[in-house]
């Protein structure tokens, strides 16, 4: 089997990861979800916003592949699911095995996220929970959540988004939050830094948002325990 230096998948996968990886990938705590509404962004079929809401938690979600019927999302998921996974051994050797102890643990989880988010997605969507939303232009007014989280998304799909989207979608994602922004990981898909990290800084700077690169209690690619956290108030 070839071994490859990027995860070389031909799409932005639509799966998602469970509330249990949010608190460690986001380094958060469920004092920190309580103070007021958060937003996932972009949310694929991570069970987040589900298993907040059952907590008490008051949480949204939103994304792309949102107008379609949960039977859709479902399979969607599955596919994606299947070739990511079928390309994940040619690019074993990126990812290091400390968070998850195997790769069917792994994709365990990310089956589990799918069945919670699932259950939850057609009351979640009448009830506004989920919504159908695509970056950089989100449907909410301004300060509209306290707390922003964008997982597994920008930076890490840096060979297929260029500088400007990049921009443009936190740009809006600070946009509509009134504290924190919490953006995870910094690497790409060769497990990498995302080679304009300097520049969105200065970006961010010129903007006049101070941002942290913080270390988080969460490794799965090598070198991507780090989010980066933007302080709106």
């Amino acid at each position: 089997m070839n071994k490859q230096d990027f995860l070389d998948i031909d799409r932005i996968a639509f799966f998602g990861r469970t509330y249990s990886e949010y608190l460690s990938m986001f380094g958060l705590d469920e004092a920190i979800l309580k103070k007021g509404r958060i937003l996932d962004c972009p949310a694929g079929a991570s069970s987040f916003a589900a298993e907040a809401h059952q907590l008490g938690i008051d949480a949204a979600a939103c994304d792309i592949k949102y107008n379609h019927k949960v039977n859709e999302l479902i399979e969607k998921c599955k596919r994606d699911m299947q070739h990511v996974f079928e390309k994940f051994d040619e690019a074993e050797h990126l990812y290091v095995w400390k968070y998850y102890k195997s790769k069917d643990e792994v994709i365990a989880l990310r089956n589990k996220a799918l069945k919670l988010f699932a259950e939850d997605f057609p009351v979640g969507f009448k009830e506004k929970r989920y919504v159908d939303a695509e970056l950089p232009h989100l449907p909410f007014p301004d300060k509209s959540f306290s707390l922003v989280l964008s997982g597994n998304f920008l930076f890490l799909y840096g060979d297929r988004l260029d500088l400007d989207f990049h921009r443009a979608c936190i740009k809006e994602l600070i946009r509509v939050c009134s504290g924190e922004v919490r953006i995870f990981p910094l690497v790409g898909l060769d497990a990498k830094p995302y080679p304009y990290l300097n520049e969105i800084l200065s970006f961010l700077d010129s903007e006049g948002i101070k941002a942290e690169i913080v270390k988080v209690p969460f490794e799965f690619q090598k070198g991507a325990n780090k989010m980066m956290k933007l302080c709106i108030r």
